[in-house]
C-alpha cells in the first residue's frame, strides 16, 4: 500500500523535526526543500527517506546541528569550503551559491568542499544553478561500496555525478547518477519491499555476479556503471571531491548509516558552476538547446514509447503532477518517515 502526502505538509515536517534537533529554520528550509523536491521527483532513495538517518545523527553530535560551512581558502575562480560536519544539504547549498557568485565574474568557477554530510542528490544543486542560468556540475565521494573491474572487494564509493543545463523557461536538463550499475539505496529499497535484484547489481567477494542482495554491503560491492567506464568516472569524482580540495577519500570516510552516530562521516564534494551568458549569447544558447532539444524529441520512437525524453524530463513531469496531486510514498519511505516523527515526538505526516 502507498502513502500519498502534500508538498506543503511534508515540507513542514522535515523543518520542524529538523528544528527540534537544533538546527535554524534557514538550514531546516534548505534541507527541506532539497529532501522533498526529490521525493516529488519520484526519486524516493535520496529523498525524505533519508531523515531519521540524518536525525540520528544530528542527535548524536556527528552531524553538528548549528555548524557553518566556512571558506578555508580561495581565489577569484575557486575556493575550498570547510563544511564542519553540517548537513550536506546545508554545505552543498553554501558551495554551490559559492561557486555561481565567483562564476558571474569570471565566468566559470571550482569550489571543492571537504568535511561535510553525505549530501543526498547532488542533482538538485545543479537545477539551482540552472534555474538561474548558469551550467552547474556536482561530484561527491563515499566510504567504498563499488568494486573495480577485476577486484574481488569494494574500491571506490558510488560516487556521484550530476550535470544541470539551463534551458530558457523551461526545465532545466538534469542528470544525476551514481558511478555504480544503482545506487546502494536501491539494494536496500528491494529488500526491504522483498523485490529481488539482477545479478547486474553486485559483485561478491570472489568477484563474481550475485543476484543475493542480503551480501551487501559485507560480503558484496556494487557493481561500477559500464564497467570501465563507471570505474573511470568514479575516479574521477573522488579526485574532483576529495582528493583536490584535502578532504577524506576511500576508507577514510565513514558510513553516515552504519557508523556510530557521534562520529562525523567526512564526505566530500564539488561543484562547477559556468555562467553561459559570460561566455556567449544567452539567445543564441537557448536557441541552439532549443534546436538540439527539438531534434531529440524528434527522433523515431520504440514502439509503446512516446517519445525520447531528455535527461531529467520524467522527473519535472512527476514534480509538477506531484505538485498539484501530492506524492505517492513508497512504502519503505512512510516508514522512515513514522521512524523520525518518533525520534521528534511528531506526527507522520503520511499515516502508516
Amino acid at each position: 500500500m502507498t502513502k500519498s502526502v502534500s508538498v506543503a505538509s511534508l515540507t513542514a515536517f522535515c523543518i520542524n523535526a529538523l528544528t527540534r534537533v537544533g538546527m535554524s529554520t534557514s538550514d531546516a528550509e534548505t534541507t527541506a526543500s532539497a529532501l522533498v523536491t526529490t521525493d516529488a521527483m519520484g526519486v524516493f532513495t535520496h529523498g525524505t527517506k533519508l531523515l531519521a538517518g540524518y536525525l540520528k545523527k544530528l542527535q548524536g553530535g556527528g552531524y553538528r546541528a548549528t555548524a557553518v560551512p566556512r571558506i578555508e581558502r580561495e581565489g577569484p575562480a575557486w575556493a575550498i569550503i570547510d563544511g564542519e560536519s553540517a548537513l550536506g544539504q546545508v554545505g552543498s547549498h553554501f558551495a554551490m551559491r559559492t561557486a555561481m557568485s565567483k562564476a558571474r565574474n569570471v565566468g566559470i568557477a571550482y569550489v571543492g568542499m571537504k568535511n561535510t554530510g553525505h549530501i543526498g542528490a547532488a542533482g538538485y544543486f545543479c537545477a539551482m544553478a540552472a534555474r538561474e542560468g548558469l551550467i552547474g556540475m556536482v561530484t561527491g565521494n563515499d566510504i567504498p561500496s563499488v568494486a573495480a573491474p577485476g577486484s574481488r572487494g569494494a574500491v571506490l564509493g558510488s560516487n556521484p555525478i550530476a550535470y544541470g543545463i539551463p534551458v530558457g523557461n523551461g526545465d532545466p536538463i538534469v542528470l544525476d547518477m551514481a558511478t555504480a550499475a544503482v545506487a546502494g539505496g536501491k539494494i536496500y529499497a528491494a529488500l526491504q519491499r522483498s523485490e529481488p535484484i539482477p545479478s547486474s547489481w553486485l559483485i561478491d567477494l570472489d568477484g563474481n555476479p550475485t543476484s543475493d542482495g542480503t551480501l551487501y554491503p559485507d560480503r558484496a560491492a556494487l557493481a561500477p556503471m559500464a564497467g570501465h567506464k563507471g570505474y573511470g568516472f568514479g575516479l574521477w569524482c573522488e579526485i574532483l571531491s576529495a582528493i583536490l580540495p584535502g578532504g577524506l577519500m576511500t576508507w577514510q570516510v565513514g558510513s553516515w548509516i552504519f557508523d556510530d552516530p557521534s562520529l562525523p562521516s567526512g564526505h566530500n564534494a564539488s561543484f562547477i558552476a559556468i555562467d553561459v551568458a559570460a561566455m556567449t549569447s544567452l539567445t543564441q544558447f537557448d536557441l541552439r538547446l532549443k534546436r538540439l532539444i527539438d531534434e531529440i524529441h524528434a527522433v523515431p520512437a520504440a514502439m509503446g514509447v512516446e517519445r525520447v525524453l531528455l535527461p531529467g524530463e520524467r522527473e519535472w513531469n512527476l514534480h509538477r503532477r506531484a505538485l498539484l496531486e501530492g506524492i505517492v510514498l513508497p512504502e519503505d519511505v512512510a516508514d522512515k518517515l513514522a521512524q523520525a516523527a518518533a525520534m521528534t515526538g511528531l506526527k507522520s505526516p503520511v499515516g502508516v
